[in-house]
């Protein structure tokens, strides 16, 4: 018989709304003949705590109720643990469950919690912190930095926030002053941004941002040499023209592990799957083959993902 599954709600949704959607799931999973525990955390710094709480309780699986950031923390703590992450994507992207295949329904996602199969993939990790989308430097921590910043300053929606974030951030234009070691590669780059990515992204087309395959056991780092405002958006055209692979200024490398360093800074702002952390450096980056178990539409096995053991 199948053991109890915990669900891990983290939502900005109002009380009423909150309440009604632990109802609808109470109600799924009852027609299912499953027993489920719904916790709803009531901050972000609420969730690893839960988390640990459902381990020791031995829920399997374990499933975020939330965006990329609430999976994250989830994963955080199950990764290497043998117990099973689920995912029920209520945040504003979805990236994670966008690339596992994971419907955007509620009600079809939480099927996959009863009916999917168990993968293996990949996660990604810098001085000990794990992510399991990206981790980023430069422009786009900067800008996560200001928009957190104007919607506790003054009550700023998060797309506005973000707007005028990016602005701001596209006014000061910081560039890093970085030496990377990849390998046996050494590169050393003034760049406005460096992204790590838990297995390979699509950089150009239409479908620019998402991943095929999530077990491949390699990261891929993405930077380019110093480029102004206008070189970004030189960037991002071509990008889009499918022919930025090819650009002389824009690099891109396979490897199992990264230490990044930086002249003049000793502490960095760090994104990890959307989420910013203040890091000392340099930063250590690896990749950690298989180490979460996850649940996805069966359809999804041998494409892009590793059948879970047993």
């Amino acid at each position: 018989m199948a053991g109890p599954l915990a669900i891990i709600v983290s939502t900005s949704a109002g009380s009423d709304e909150k309440h009604g959607l632990e109802t609808r799931l109470k109600a799924f999973f009852h027609s299912q003949h499953r027993e489920v525990h719904i916790c709803v955390a009531n901050s972000g710094g609420e969730v690893p705590d839960l988390a640990r709480q459902a381990l020791r309780e031995n829920a399997d699986p374990i499933a975020a109720g939330g965006g990329d950031g609430t999976v994250n923390a989830v994963a955080s703590v199950l990764a290497e643990t043998g117990k099973t992450l689920g995912v029920l994507p209520l945040g504003t992207l979805n990236h994670f469950a966008k690339d596992l295949g994971i419907p955007l329904d509620l009600d079809q996602a939480a099927r996959i919690l009863v009916e999917g199969a168990v993968a293996q993939i990949d996660v990604g990790e810098v001085n000990g912190k794990i992510f399991v989308n990206n981790s980023s430097l430069g422009l786009y921590p900067g800008i996560v930095h200001g928009r957190e910043s104007l919607q506790a300053r003054l009550e700023y929606g998060k797309w506005p926030a973000f707007l005028w974030a990016s602005l701001s951030a596209l006014r000061r234009y910081p560039i890093l002053e970085a030496r990377l070691r990849a390998d046996d590669k050494e590169l050393v780059r003034h760049t406005p941004f460096i992204f790590v990515g838990n297995n390979r992204y699509l950089v150009e087309g239409f479908n620019i941002g998402s991943r095929t395959k999530l077990d491949s056991g390699w990261l891929w780092l993405y930077t380019t040499r110093e480029a102004g405002r206008l070189g970004l958006v030189r960037f991002g055209l071509r990008a889009f023209l499918r022919s930025l692979c090819n650009d002389k200024d824009f690099d891109i490398m396979r490897t199992k592990e990264i230490v990044i360093e930086t002249r003049h800074k000793r502490r960095l702002r760090v994104a990890t799957d959307g989420e910013v952390t203040i890091m000392e450096t340099p930063l250590s980056y690896r990749i950690r083959p298989g180490a979460l178990r996850v649940m996805v539409p069966k359809e999804r096995i041998g494409a892009g993902v590793t059948p879970g053991a047993s």
